[in-house]
């Protein structure tokens, strides 16, 4: 008797899940409506094909293609080998080698705007949309951005636009929501399965400079990527960008960027070209149980402020050092990864109402919501000569730069921004987001400065390079 009671118990679960599958399709107010329990057997019967079918025909395949240059062999390209066969010997001439990859993408305007995953189409040469209803169109990047690893995509379909998704508020999920993951795995062809929101807010996934991801017990396996996580109005709440496997197969636990994030992207690339990255200018460190108990909170929680940029955001807001941001437009920050990621889905010229934590009382700010100021202007400078950096670009840090290049907080000074493969930078290990310091006990001021310096002949250099809040004393011969 007590196993039919528990069979029945979760039977009724179930059921109570699925019977939101045909709450769209009924006309009524889904969002509204209150969950029943299904108490027939009729209701078993109920399936997420209405969902499918209004969310499947907006999600893509995406096939893009670029050619790169390799030799055959390493050994064919030693000067001592090239010495005995001859500098123009065939196997060593560089050859072009074709490299396809296969992910999936979301119809997210009728004009054919599309949203897939950085790493689905970054350095690609040539891409090819193909949608549910086996039509192909060749692709225009509109824009990429590897922070938040969302590509934007725009075909022209024509007479006949594609079907699109709407966006739904990432924002009013909640965990235990079902939702449908749809995309083309394994390149099998389109797919969908079904899972619930396992957690709203993972932001130690390590997956991008931006992280805040919603995790996902759907399947989601290798050409999910840049594939659709829809609830059940067939409304967008996030991409699938990554799991968390150690078999590179699904074991239940998947990643979604949520949808305001991507939609504040979609609306940066079709709009001004960019992504207006909003920024708040000020930094700081998750709250600990110690610190909680040190400043008269009741939990951990909220982002500890270290440090604010003079005339920023945070600045203008009033907010200081040693204020405890709780909260931003309601929603709860627990560590700065969870800050960072509310203010860069805020729209730009609005204002942000902020919950602090100060000397044992709670207060309220209005936070101006800006982007970074690129003062000084940055001066990209490529490094020559003889000379330990040659081969880095470097320029004047900004607040701007400092977001483009993901670093934690704002320095001031001269920053590396690339690094040429093969180069004396590249050999001594400088990387991109290193600050050159000193350059023979000379502060080094700009980037033209550094170039000024560097021209000079020495036969011995002394650098110091700045790397976080690391410092390195490096010393070459001339």
């Amino acid at each position: 008797m007590l196993r039919r009671s528990r069979l029945r118990i979760v039977s009724r679960a179930r059921l109570a899940l699925l019977i939101a599958v045909l709450l769209p399709a009924a006309g009524g107010s889904a969002v509204a409506a209150q969950p029943l329990v299904p108490d027939s057997r009729e209701q078993i019967r109920l399936s997420y094909a209405p969902v499918v079918r209004a969310a499947a025909p907006a999600v893509v395949n995406i096939y893009s293609r670029r050619v790169v240059s390799t030799r055959s062999s390493p050994i064919l390209a030693d000067p001592l080998f090239r010495r005995f066969f001859g500098e123009n010997f065939s196997s060593g001439i560089p050859r072009q080698r074709v490299e396809n990859s296969l992910g999936s993408g979301v119809v997210v305007a009728a004009d054919g705007v599309i949203v897939t995953n950085h790493h689905v189409v970054a350095g690609a040469d040539e891409i090819t949309v193909v949608l549910a209803d086996r039509r192909e169109f060749e692709a225009r990047l509109l824009g990429s951005d590897e922070r938040t690893d969302l590509a934007v995509l725009k075909i022209e379909a024509g007479s006949e636009p594609p079907p699109f998704v709407e966006f739904r508020d990432s924002d009013t999920i909640q965990v235990g929501d079902l939702v449908l993951a749809i995309g083309d795995p394994f390149g099998v062809g389109q797919t969908v399965t079904s899972g619930i929101v396992s957690a709203e807010a993972r932001t130690r996934v390590g997956i991008n400079d931006l992280n805040f991801f919603i995790q996902t017990d759907a399947a989601i396996n290798p050409g999910n990527s840049g594939g659709a996580l829809v609830d059940m109005d067939g409304r967008l709440i996030g991409i699938n960008t990554a799991i968390y496997s150690k078999s590179g197969g699904s074991i239940g636990i998947g990643f979604a960027i949520p949808s305001n994030m991507v939609r504040s992207v979609v609306e940066g690339f079709t709009s001004i070209g960019r992504v207006q990255r909003p920024w708040i200018g000020a930094w700081g460190r998750a709250v600990t149980n110690d610190i909680a108990q040190a400043l008269g909170l009741r939990r951990p929680a909220g982002v500890l402020i270290e440090s604010v940029y003079d005339g920023g955001p945070a600045h203008a807001g009033g907010i200081r050092t040693g204020d405890v941001v709780l909260e931003v437009n309601g929603r709860g920050v627990d560590d700065p990864e969870a800050l960072g990621y509310r203010i860069a889905t805020l729209p730009v010229g609005g204002t942000a109402d902020v919950r602090l934590w100060r000397q044992g009382q709670e207060r309220s700010v209005s936070l101006p919501v800006r982007t970074a100021p690129e003062d000084p202007p940055r001066a990209d400078v490529e490094l020559t000569g003889s000379q330990p950096l040659a081969g880095a670009t470097v320029a004047n840090l900004s607040p701007a730069l400092a977001e483009e290049l993901g670093t934690d907080r704002y320095f001031s000074g001269v920053v590396v921004i690339s690094v040429l493969p093969g180069s004396p930078a590249q050999r001594i290990g400088l990387q991109p987001g290193d600050r050159v310091l000193s350059v023979n006990g000379e502060a080094v001021g700009s980037s033209q400065a550094l170039r000024r310096m560097t021209g000079r002949r020495s036969n011995q250099w002394q650098l110091v390079i700045a790397r976080g809040e690391q410092r390195f004393n490096l010393v070459f011969g001339g």
